[in-house]
């Protein structure tokens, strides 16, 4: 499930995975596939200093709320409206609460939910951008201090709530974390990879 986290631009805003059965991860109304996510985040760290940059980051834009649809009510199973909706009937919340686990093969499903979410969404390039001076992280219009930053990768590395199936991770997540660990970007001091 998305989680709130704290932006420097928008106050509280939500970013993380809506579906179990996906590798799908939305912030607010960006939505962006995980391995995607986490090769722009491997990018930046393979870069040396302040990681000072802008890379474009390729991503489905949902433009009216309504659109997105209703989370609660698609896991509640009594509300299906919009792409969430769509998705929900597709891949319904499962019956058992120790069965609710994000799934590494989630990348199996995206043929499914691209053609899903062609239906509400047009693809467009966001700029993903460091700010060297600040460490500010831009994505599109969602501005984050670095130490926000680190939570939504660790986000993604823990397979958010309620974290991945027998803490097994897709080999993206890993790569990632094998990147920034490595890295000498200053952007990524500092980082402690939480299990």
């Amino acid at each position: 499930m998305p989680l709130a986290f704290d932006s420097i631009s928008h106050g509280s805003i939500a970013f993380g995975f809506f579906n179990i059965d996906s590798d799908m991860l939305l912030l607010e109304r960006y939505f962006v596939f995980a391995p995607e996510f986490c090769e722009y985040v491997s990018d930046m760290a393979a870069r040396e200093g302040k990681g000072a940059g802008k890379t474009p980051l390729r991503v489905y834009y949902i433009a009216e709320p309504e659109d997105i649809g209703d989370l609660m009510g698609a896991i509640h199973g009594i509300h299906y409206s919009g792409f969430i909706g769509e998705t929900y009937r597709r891949f319904p919340f499962p019956e058992k609460e120790e069965d609710f686990k994000q799934k590494p093969d989630g990348y199996k499903t995206r043929a499914i939910v691209e053609s899903m979410i062609g239906k509400y969404a047009e693809i467009t390039e966001i700029p993903f951008t460091v700010d060297g001076g600040t460490q500010e992280i831009s994505i599109g219009v969602y501005r984050f201090t670095r130490a926000v930053f680190h939570q939504l990768i660790n986000y993604v590395w823990r397979g958010g709530y309620p974290r991945w199936k027998d803490q097994v991770r897709p080999d993206c997540v890993l790569a990632m974390k094998t990147t920034v660990e490595e890295s000498r970007n200053e952007l990524f001091k500092g980082i402690v990879f939480e299990e």
